[in-house]
């Protein structure tokens, strides 16, 4: 039976960070289910958000994040991600992270939606691939890492003594020949992303499903704030798609170098809706799109970005440029045609300031985890600099609570037998993304999230019986873990009557200190603001 100091479940950019300092301490072995090198992290194009600019300050990126997470981000997290970013940023560097430089010999930084300086850290338009790179250079070439590419996480092993729960470590599925061995670990740090593809439409790759929330919360952890979905503004829109393709992400840093919204007769309609206009954050510019849409029965927005040139945004965002030109959109009339798509989760496992979660030896960081630094509306590119911080956190933490890893028992198949009916996985698939795209998007009412939650239990009850009835495989791990991300969503939305920051709804438009400035907290089917 497989076993190890650090178990990290995701190779991602908390997954990595996590792993390179955890391997200071002992043997780290890494589960990830693609290649190494495929995560959402990989996807990043804006930059990671750290305050290096002369006209900049830590209190002044503190108070934008707080300001535009509606209320509900823990000052003591945001101050510790703000804080602590900038030097691991530079420890990227140092590792080999190419970012983008100015003509002085400093790093060149953007400004996307919510920051009131420039200060967003890029490698032009590619920095999640060009982080992503660095770190998997470094963990390929280290003697205490082990990769277990094409491996798929089942469920974590706990041990429940009265109401104390540890974690033991996790039944792993090696996804080329089917079998399952159980890894036991000293430490489990989950690291698995978002769960993008809950969504018909989203920018996150096939493989964000949301695997390590709904593992946590099925061991007993508690999750915080799943109704704060967000749907980020601007992606490419395409007459057709292919069912789980990844819309193309049309960056927030393009409508930072000057870009503007219009619509088809090229009328700008963001300062109707902002002070900050094109600026706004997130959750404002998204329902403004999906408003102007409804109003106008268009079938999207345009993102006109005539005033930056097209040999300039060739050269800043190449990219972007490329992926344009591919799917055939002609830049030359500078309009780029733009719609929202489900992008990331700002609830996820509840962690404290040190990514510890609420089962004893199980961790988290990065968009798997709710450390409360996004609160109801993260900030762009305040991910990648939340993953860091708070992997690094989790793993100087994790090394003081190690120990040898504990005997466990191997996966009972209980006699299950192999699947003649594959199509209930796939039909149920697209059954799950569609009634969440439909009825649990930007814009929400009682109404239809009572209906998603009628038909979504009616999916569950097949996919249960499913489940324990024939011979586990990827798709059907990760269609149960949607499952489980879809009724988190659609159970912490329904508790919050209020509109607040991501969290839209027309039977409660307006925003409710009184009674909802808090998290929204989910365990083991009971919710609970507090």
């Amino acid at each position: 039976m497989p076993s190890t100091d650090f178990l990290v479940i995701g190779s991602g950019i908390a997954g990595l960070t996590f792993a390179l300092k955890a391997a200071e301490h002992g043997k780290v072995t890494i589960v990830t289910k693609k290649d190494d090198t495929e995560s959402n992290t990989n996807y990043a194009q804006g930059g990671v958000a750290a305050v290096f600019g002369s006209d900049d300050g830590l209190e002044d990126h503190i108070r934008d994040t707080i300001e535009g997470g509606a209320g509900l981000c823990n000052p003591e997290a945001v101050r510790a991600m703000v804080s602590e970013g900038p030097a691991l940023v530079q420890e990227l560097s140092q590792m080999g992270v190419g970012f983008t430089m100015n003509t002085q010999g400093g790093l060149d930084l953007g400004k996307e939606g919510g920051h009131s300086k420039r200060r967003i850290v890029h490698a032009k338009d590619y920095t999640g691939f060009e982080i992503e790179r660095a770190l998997v250079a470094k963990t390929r070439g280290h003697s205490n890492i082990t990769v277990l590419e094409h491996h798929l996480a089942i469920d974590l092993i706990t041990d429940r003594q009265g109401e104390r729960i540890s974690c033991l470590g996790a039944y792993v599925l090696d996804t080329r020949n089917g079998e399952i061995e159980g890894h036991s670990a000293g430490i489990t740090f989950l690291a698995t992303g978002g769960g993008g593809q809950v969504y018909l439409h989203t920018t996150n790759p096939a493989i964000a499903t949301g695997d390590g929330i709904a593992m946590a919360y099925r061991a007993g952890a508690t999750i915080a704030n799943m109704e704060f979905v967000q749907f980020h503004p601007t992606t490419l829109y395409q007459s057709s798609f292919e069912e789980n393709e990844r819309s193309f992400l049309i960056s927030e840093a393009v409508r930072g170098e000057g870009g503007v919204l219009c619509d088809k007769s090229g009328r700008r309609f963001m300062s109707g809706y902002h002070p900050k206009a094109d600026l706004a954050p997130r959750d404002v510019v998204a329902r403004a799109i999906d408003s102007e849409l409804k109003a106008s029965g268009e079938i999207c927005a345009f993102l006109d970005i005539s005033s930056i040139g097209q040999d300039k945004f060739q050269k800043r965002f190449p990219n972007i440029f490329q992926g344009c030109q591919q799917r055939v959109i002609d830049l030359s009339r500078g309009l780029i045609p733009v719609v929202p798509a489900a992008h990331y989760l700002c609830g996820g496992v509840r962690t404290d300031l040190w990514g510890r979660s609420d089962i004893k030896r199980l961790y988290s960081a990065g968009e798997t985890a709710c450390t409360g630094a996004h609160g109801a509306n993260r900030l762009a590119s305040n991910s990648l600099l939340e993953a860091l911080v708070f992997a690094a956190r989790a793993a100087q933490a994790s090394s003081d609570e190690l120990k040898s890893p504990d005997n466990i028992q191997p996966w009972d198949y209980v006699g299950s037998v192999q699947s003649r009916e594959r199509v209930v996985v796939s039909h149920n698939l697209h059954a799950v993304r569609l009634l969440m795209w439909n009825y649990v998007g930007i814009v929400r009412s009682d109404t239809r999230l009572a209906m998603a939650k009628k038909r979504l239990q009616a999916i569950a009850g097949e996919i249960r019986d499913y489940y324990w009835k024939y011979r586990v495989t990827a798709d059907l791990v990760e269609l149960r873990n949607l499952v489980s991300l879809a009724g988190l969503i659609i159970d912490c939305a329904d508790s919050r009557q209020e509109s607040r920051g991501l969290h839209y709804t027309q039977d409660h438009s307006e925003r409710d200190d009184r009674h909802f400035r808090r998290d929204t907290l989910i365990n083991s089917g009971r919710i609970n603001l507090s």
